[in-house]
């Protein structure tokens, strides 16, 4: 079959081959509606810009991006993003290459942001953070060719380098402490549903009590803020049986609900034990101080950014496993 043309895409999408042109390498002349028409008809004829216009057209950006999907009250309070910022950055200063990073509230304009970026050049590669079940990312990068690194991935993805971590490890270990300090009610409360790697937790998390104790043990549903943390533990707390510990998905959310807690009269861990998923700063300033998986966010930041500028350079690239984080115990499980 032929390579799709610019001349394909502007016949399918009713357009000139100039309104093409310009939707394709992000530059203005078109409405926001017509340039994402076009960029759907692209993507659905397969079409993928040619290496030899690449290299006339431009040379290296020396630049790559990171779209990440956040309120601005997680960004603001949430230690854990900007560490991993922190340690990408790291690594592309010592190459000379910039970090192009956008915020956004939620998945709207997403991936034409990417598309946008890789047609005009303003990046080399991409690092894609928080993949969601269903996530188009992965395909679509597979279709451009765009070189790309998958930060903290669940599984393997064809073609793209990623980080991986280990959460059924971390959750054995986390249940397999709390069980040894007599718990037998245990209940977790986790980010949002729809990202993989809280999937990936929720289906451990619900596998493991099972084998430890029996049956399986509630969850409730936040999304890492510090006021959805304490919203979803007092779901917990009122239920018939309510739990004697409690595995959190990150700090803040742990962090929040021991001074909730502590403040309310409920004593921790004497009442109930506190564990997060994520250790910082904010799990030894609280009163009791809160167990926590350590694990050097800057470092693995910093390896992510290492596989994408192999992966620009065209070097082998293979899936990187993290290093095992450690279970810091502290007052809220003693």
């Amino acid at each position: 079959m032929a390579r799709p043309t610019i001349r394909d895409i502007a016949e399918a999408a009713g357009v000139s081959k100039p309104a093409v042109s310009y939707a394709l390498n992000g530059k203005p002349g078109v409405s926001p509606e017509t340039r994402a028409r076009i960029l759907t008809i692209a993507d659905e004829l397969g079409w993928v810009p040619s290496s030899a216009a690449r290299a006339l057209s431009s040379s290296r950006a020396d630049a790559v991006g990171l779209i990440a999907v956040r309120s601005p009250e997680l960004v603001a309070t949430e230690p854990f993003f900007m560490r991993m910022v922190a340690g990408i950055e790291r690594t592309l200063a010592a190459r000379g290459v910039a970090l192009l990073l956008t915020i956004l509230p939620d998945t709207t304009g997403e991936l034409e942001l990417y598309r946008s970026w890789w047609a005009s050049r303003k990046v080399d590669g991409m690092l894609l953070i928080d993949l969601r079940r269903d996530d188009p990312r992965p395909a679509w990068v597979r279709s451009t060719g765009a070189p790309a690194v998958i930060i903290g991935a669940q599984r393997q993805y064809r073609g793209i380098a990623s980080t991986r971590p280990d959460p059924e490890g971390m959750m054995r270990r986390a249940l397999a402490l709390l069980h040894a300090k007599g718990h037998r009610r245990i209940g977790r409360v986790r980010g949002p549903g729809r990202l993989e790697h809280i999937a990936r937790r929720s289906t451990a998390f619900a596998e493991l009590t099972r084998e430890l104790l029996g049956e399986e043990q509630p969850q409730a549903d936040a999304d890492f803020t510090a006021e959805s943390g304490v919203a979803a533990t007092r779901e917990l707390l009122a239920s018939e049986r309510p739990p004697t510990a409690i595995v959190y998905d990150n700090d803040v959310m742990a962090v929040a609900s021991v001074a909730e807690l502590t403040g309310s009269g409920v004593a921790v861990p004497g009442d109930v034990a506190v564990l997060a998923w994520d250790d910082s700063s904010l799990c030894q300033l609280v009163r009791p101080t809160v167990t926590a998986f350590t694990h050097d966010v800057v470092e693995e930041g910093s390896a992510a950014a290492e596989l994408l500028l192999a992966r620009i350079g065209g070097g082998p690239v293979e899936d990187r496993w993290l290093s095992p984080a450690h279970l810091t115990e502290r007052e809220s499980t003693a």
